[in-house]
């Protein structure tokens, strides 16, 4: 919201600077976003009197003025603006005067003829963007004064950045209020003397939607001349609050808003029949807007109707085929409370905004509909004369906002705020707004007035109360306290750890939104059901995830975009799943997982190594010795997100806690990725989990090693194998580890080899060949028992 320092002053004028009074509105939760001069700086420009206007003697398009800009003589001056006329007053720059740009004016000569100043336009003076012409001035303008002071131009233009909660703020009386009780100072109100009407004629007022419109008033206005000129007062304070000056009826029903903060509509009343109702639409009905807009409402928009149409969207926009024009004489002046969920978001819907929706979805006090009305009746009587009716009130008083009172605990403020603040000091803080307080044994009961719709809970009064007291008088105290080092089992590893370990295998961490696009669920979990929000914050975040990989797909296709090939990225997140006896919210359940991808070569470009890309065996190595030194048994998997044959679920303990593989050749062709990356998703309380530490014996004794060649099924896996032979192995075996594949000559097609190397050492002693040779006929023996393999060479 825009609005100007001297108009704020007139209600509230504390002994404060500018710069003093932008910081106190900032500290008093009214940021202000920008500060700046209502116009450039410049000196020596009067108000003159154009008394001559004759053409140039060698110039056609240049005239030759004699102007009275106060002084003993008239001054000489020649001026090229088509619109300079006898009689006009003007703001003319002497000879001295200093024009925006530091541009001096000195006594010249054009054309053969002095010139002792110049005569200016609003461009000239850095007052706007007009140039056609000379900026003319009321006819009432004293001669010789200071244009500075008389347009008032040493102003500041204050825009502040309203949070949602304080729509009682979009207005120069709710502004003047929180100055007032922030400084102390006396507040001076608009007086609002209800016009006595002058004639009975009303028109009737049906409200067919209380509890979207439980207010409503109109009184009809006769003899009004909508061609009247708006004053210059109002049309500068209208412009230094960004609002553009149309005609005078229009001009006052702004000026009210930003005076009152109560939005108005004036409806050329020849063109209304019958009663007024406030109604929601039927079914196929059109409203044409003032913006040239043609609308079907929706059927949850509030309508301003007559008995034959409607004529406007309630607290949105009025209508162009009963808004007012310069013809208009009589005049329906229209003022009313509107809930704020009842326009909330309306005009959003249709593709616009206005200043009246802006006020009513936040709220707009419901006691201020009838004061209003009065205030703009009588200006428009002021500036456009005619005569006013009776005001028309239609209330349904049960669907007014309850002002219910809120409990205040005096302890609990002085314990939040950290001060000490006694309670004859708290109640005097709340009263300045204009709280209603009583006592109620050691607590407070606040009552909030009509316009404060903000203040419903007890936090609420305390920040009221830390405002009023000013965050620059609550002491910044170090906090204190007592450490005591609790225990933590060396059976976790927190997830700072983890986060180090994953970085140390080359890996950047990123953080996402929990919230995805809809085709992300569909494509990577096979989730046709996804977890939908009820308001997303954009169309393509519609669904919350119940898998990371998305999210680092979507990292990926970024950077790759970017022509960034060799990416590494994880991330530590939680991820959302349907499930009855979810938690910490029943239905749902949420998930901690680590899920992280890598794409690219394995090793930066480098002369040491040659290029190849990351593949499936490269990023299990990754996953492994984050295990490290548990071991991972894996199967293989099919799954949505991952290429088949190229996929595994990851176990630990005999427990699925994960998957890892390559992604799908679909994906990698429909996101534009170019190469496949291989990812891995695991529950993080499994990665969290560790091995309790115990001490081994180093050996000093030799190791002995034995290469075993078993032939086994094609359909065999290799895992199954290594967990046979560990469970037959006695305590001198402690490594199996499988080296070689082979498919080929010498085995028949439905078989492979599979070589594994065996190593053996015990603490004590150096092993025997026969202890060797017993445990490789005892490992053989069980691969063939359990297996059906048998040992490459044997038979062939």
């Amino acid at each position: 919201m825009q609005f100007s320092e001297q108009w704020l002053r007139t209600f509230v004028d504390p002994q404060l600077d500018s710069a003093q009074l932008g910081h106190l509105l900032t500290m008093a939760g009214l940021e202000v976003e920008e500060a700046e001069p209502a116009a450039p700086a410049f000196s020596g420009v009067v108000v003159a009197r154009i008394v001559e206007a004759d053409k140039h003697p060698n110039a056609d398009k240049l005239k030759l003025c004699k102007v009275d800009a106060g002084g003993a003589e008239l001054l000489q001056i020649v001026c090229g603006a088509p619109n300079a006329a006898a009689g006009m007053k003007v703001p003319c720059a002497r000879v001295g005067a200093v024009l925006p740009g530091d541009f001096a004016i000195k006594a010249a000569k054009l054309r053969g003829v002095e010139s002792f100043g110049m005569l200016c336009s609003a461009r000239e003076l850095g007052l706007s963007e007009d140039h056609g012409g000379l900026y003319a001035l009321p006819d009432d303008a004293p001669v010789g004064a200071d244009i500075r002071d008389y347009l008032g131009l040493d102003d500041t233009l204050f825009t502040i950045k309203l949070t949602p909660n304080r729509a009682d703020c979009l207005s120069l009386s709710g502004v003047a209020r929180e100055v007032a009780a922030v400084t102390g100072v006396e507040l001076r109100p608009v007086a609002v003397i209800p016009v006595a009407p002058s004639f009975e004629a009303r028109r009737g007022i049906v409200l067919d939607a209380p509890q979207a419109c439980p207010r409503y008033c109109g009184r009809i206005l006769r003899s009004v001349d909508a061609r009247a000129r708006t004053p210059e007062w109002m049309v500068r304070r209208l412009a230094r609050s960004g609002i553009r000056a149309i005609s005078a009826l229009v001009d006052v029903t702004n000026y009210v808003m930003l005076e009152l903060g109560q939005p108005l509509h004036a409806f050329d009343n020849t063109r209304l029949q019958g009663a007024i109702h406030v109604r929601l639409p039927q079914e196929g009905e059109t409203v044409l807007l003032l913006n040239e807009q043609t609308v079907t409402p929706a059927v949850d928009t509030l309508l301003i109707a007559d008995e034959s149409r409607a004529l406007a969207l309630a607290g949105i926009m009025g209508g162009e085929e009963s808004g007012i024009t310069l013809d208009t004489t009589e005049v329906f002046l229209e003022s009313a409370f509107f809930a704020p969920d009842a326009i909330a978001g309306r005009a959003r819907s249709y593709g616009f905004s206005s200043d009246a929706s802006h006020r009513f979805e936040r709220g707009v006090d419901f006691e201020l509909a009838r004061i209003a009305i009065e205030r703009a009746t009588r200006l428009i009587l002021d500036i456009c004369g005619g005569e006013a009716g009776p005001v028309e009130e239609a209330v349904a008083a049960d669907a007014l906002p309850a002002r219910a009172p809120v409990r205040l605990r005096p302890a609990r403020a002085r314990r939040v705020l950290g001060i000490t603040l006694d309670d004859q000091a708290m109640l005097e803080l709340l009263r300045r707004v204009h709280l209603a307080v009583e006592r109620s044994g050691d607590d407070f009961l606040v009552t909030p007035p009509s316009w404060r719709f903000d203040i419903e809970i007890e936090e609420d009064l305390i920040e009221e109360l830390a405002r009023l007291h000013g965050y620059d008088n609550i002491p910044a105290v170090a906090p204190q306290g007592s450490l005591m080092m609790l225990p933590r089992s060396e059976r976790s590893r927190p997830v700072w750890a983890l986060r180090h370990l994953v970085a140390a295998r080359g890996y950047q961490e990123v953080i996402n939104f929990a919230f995805v696009e809809e085709a992300w669920e569909r494509d990577f979990c096979a989730n046709e059901e996804p977890i939908r929000l009820a308001n997303p914050i954009a169309s393509q975040l519609s669904v919350m995830r119940s898998s990371l990989i998305g999210g680092l797909i979507g990292n990926l296709a970024t950077n790759r975009k970017r022509q960034t090939d060799r990416v590494r990225v994880f991330e530590i997140a939680r991820t959302f799943e349907r499930k009855a006896d979810g938690e910490p919210v029943a239905g749902f359940h949420q998930v901690m997982k680590l899920a992280a991808l890598a794409a690219g070569t394995v090793v930066p470009e480098q002369w040491g190594e040659k290029a190849r890309n990351v593949d499936f065996y490269d990023v299990k190595g990754d996953l492994e010795a984050l295990f490290a030194p548990r071991r991972l048994d894996f199967e293989r998997l099919s799954h949505p997100a991952l290429h088949p044959g190229r996929a595994a679920s990851v176990r630990l303990d005999g427990r699925s806690i994960g998957i890892l593989g390559e992604l799908h050749p679909v994906w990698v062709q429909r996101y534009e990725l170019g190469s496949a990356p291989v990812v891995f998703e695991i529950e993080l309380d499994a990665l969290l989990a560790a091995e309790m530490p115990a001490c081994a014996e180093i050996s000093r004794m030799p190791a002995v090693t034995r290469d075993l060649a078993l032939v086994v099924g094609v359909e065999v896996n290799a895992g199954k194998v290594v967990e046979v032979l560990r469970a037959a192995a006695p305590a001198i075996v402690r490594e199996i580890e499988l080296f070689d594949v082979y498919h080929g000559k010498g085995i028949d097609p439905d078989k492979k080899s599979l070589a594994f190397r065996v190593s053996m050492q015990d603490t004590q002693r150096t092993l025997e060949e026969g202890e060797v040779e017993a445990v490789v006929t005892l490992l053989v023996r069980q691969a063939e028992a359990v297996l059906g393999a048998r040992l490459r060479g044997a038979g062939d």
